[in-house]
């Protein structure tokens, strides 16, 4: 068996590249697992802020659909001084109807504008690919 002779470098000299290339790895792939858990750990916080809002949110809405139908009944109701109450009930939900129709128009309208904008990837890469063609050759 051969031996090899190795000398350990004295304990001042200054790092090898290898070792300091390997530092720099080491320590590149701590703050990258670093930056990973702040992310992971702020995106957990936003996540239940997101959550909660959305609930409280939901929640509004809803008392906010109670309150609209005891207001739409009122209004029935007021009609209804004048009027037959079947007379007023259908007053009221004839004016709810036209604007649920007024509604659902100008809602069709956007949706048909929107389809004016469509996006299309494959012409978006294809002008990418072209211009690092050009850029490659300049």
């Amino acid at each position: 068996m051969s031996e090899q002779n190795t000398t350990l470098p004295p304990p001042d000299a200054p790092p090898t590249i290898g070792e300091l290339v390997a530092r720099i790895s080491d320590q590149f792939s701590h703050l990258i697992r670093g930056e990973l858990e702040l992310a992971q750990a702020n995106l957990k916080a936003k996540a239940i802020r997101l959550g909660a809002g959305g609930g409280m949110f939901a929640a509004a809405g809803v008392l906010a659909l109670y309150a609209f139908g005891l207001i739409l009944l009122g209004f029935a109701w007021l009609l209804g001084q004048w009027l037959p109450l079947w007379a007023s009930l259908l007053i009221v939900a004839a004016l709810l109807l036209l604007l649920a129709a007024v509604l659902g128009l100008i809602g069709k309208k956007q949706l048909d504008d929107s389809k004016k904008f469509q996006v299309d990837p494959a012409t978006g890469i294809k002008l990418d690919v072209e211009a690092a063609k050009k850029g490659i050759q300049k």
